[in-house]
């Protein structure tokens, strides 16, 4: 048995390029310093002593200019190239951490995480393209599952380091934040030979070159603004509510996160290999919205507990594993090679912009309504999603995942 479980994850790994590799090590070694948004609401809350619908609007702040760096980031890779967009952003957004460490107003903190957050999101669509550049056909879910996998694990190292910093410093988590950033993009210069850029011109005017006159794939951005902003519930008011509602520690609250991580790290290269083009990739996102749902509902069914936590966490972490490999699958099966940039970047924007609609949406609701209301009606959108996502496979008039 324990032959026939060493075979299957050499078998989940194999057939990678080295550049896929060496993208998931940089990946790495960024994430591991992922520290300061999961503990963000918290900083504003507990040490500057913002208000929850304050803290919210920082949240928010993030998430705009989120949504102005995939736009910008996904226009200038598909003009210029993957490589010296990942690099610009890496070094820029680490020197900006530092900056944004030292901000105590409220006005400051806004505009401070406004700029980092362009940054960091232009990073995204040229690291989407960058997988599909050093990936195959066959191997291109695995290799995207592989960067997702180096993510995890470093936002597992992360949140629990970061817990632990936190409980001593808040201050510490914008300096580690800012260095691996710095880090990271040293090693990339290192690791990966600069790519010379030539877009392809032929495929320019074929049907759905732009994303933005791709009908059905704007009904996709649709469903994956409601995707994420149930999931990112996870890492914007669900910390402060385990705080002050259950009275877990930053530091078990670092576990929580940790866990999500390792789990993914173990799980998630299995099963997408076991999966991969078997069916519809909106099949197992549908699955991964049913989880959803009952990881929220169960906060609500269950006693306040750390273990309760971890329960929620495991239902939540399920969903995470069934739905987001097969989204990337979805979304690649739309695109062509000059202009997966600009694929990249809507996908990018429907996360950006969740990131505006999750902590101010969260926050308001748990304020005027309380968490109980507020883990039901994330519950209930999660449910809606399972619709969404199932009409968009009955009507799916594209080649998918067979022929990614």
């Amino acid at each position: 048995m324990l032959a026939a479980a060493l075979r299957l994850y050499k078998n989940a790994y194999s057939g990678l390029s080295r550049n896929t590799w060496y993208l998931s090590f940089v990946m790495l070694i960024n994430r591991s310093g992922t520290m300061v948004i999961p503990f963000m609401t918290i900083y504003c809350t507990q040490k500057l002593h913002f208000s929850l619908g304050q803290a919210g609007m920082v949240m928010a702040m993030f998430g705009t200019g989120s949504i102005a760096g995939a736009f910008l980031g996904g226009r200038i890779t598909d003009k210029f190239g993957f490589y010296p967009v990942q690099i610009i952003a890496l070094l820029s957004g680490g020197s900006i951490f530092l900056v944004v460490g030292q901000l105590q107003t409220f006005l400051g903190l806004c505009i401070g995480v406004f700029i980092l957050s362009i940054c960091n999101e232009s990073f995204r669509p040229a690291n989407s393209t960058a997988i599909a550049y050093y990936s195959k056909p066959e191997n291109r879910v695995r290799s995207y599952s592989l960067n997702r996998l180096a993510i995890n694990l470093g936002f597992a190292t992360g949140g629990a380091v970061g817990g632990f910093i936190a409980s001593v410093d808040y201050h510490l988590l914008f300096w580690v934040d800012g260095i691996t950033n710095i880090i990271a993009a040293l090693l990339m210069l290192k690791l990966i030979p600069r790519v010379k850029y030539h877009k392809d011109v032929s495929e320019t005017g074929l049907r759905g070159s732009s994303p933005y006159k791709d009908l059905t794939y704007l009904f996709f951005i649709f469903l994956m603004i409601l995707f994420a902003t149930c999931f990112l519930q996870l890492f914007g008011v669900m910390p402060v509510f385990y705080k002050t509602q259950w009275q877990i520690s930053e530091r078990l609250i670092g576990a929580l996160m940790a866990m999500n991580g390792l789990i993914i790290a173990m799980f998630e290269m299995v099963v997408v290999h076991n999966m991969e083009g078997k069916r519809s990739p909106l099949v197992y996102t549908r699955i991964g919205a049913l989880l959803f749902a009952l990881g929220f509902a169960s906060i609500n069914i269950l006693p306040a507990s750390f273990l309760s936590a971890c329960i929620a966490m495991l239902l939540i972490t399920g969903g995470e594993i069934f739905s987001m490999p097969f989204l990337n699958s979805y979304w690649l099966s739309r695109t062509q090679a000059a202009n997966r940039g600009s694929y990249a970047a809507l996908y990018t924007i429907a996360w950006s912009t969740a990131q505006i609609i999750a902590p101010t949406f969260g926050a308001q609701v748990a304020q005027h309504a309380g968490f109980h209301i507020l883990w039901w009606v994330i519950s209930g959108m999660s449910l809606l999603q399972i619709l969404g996502f199932g009409l968009l496979q009955k009507n799916q008039t594209t080649p998918s995942f067979k022929t990614l």
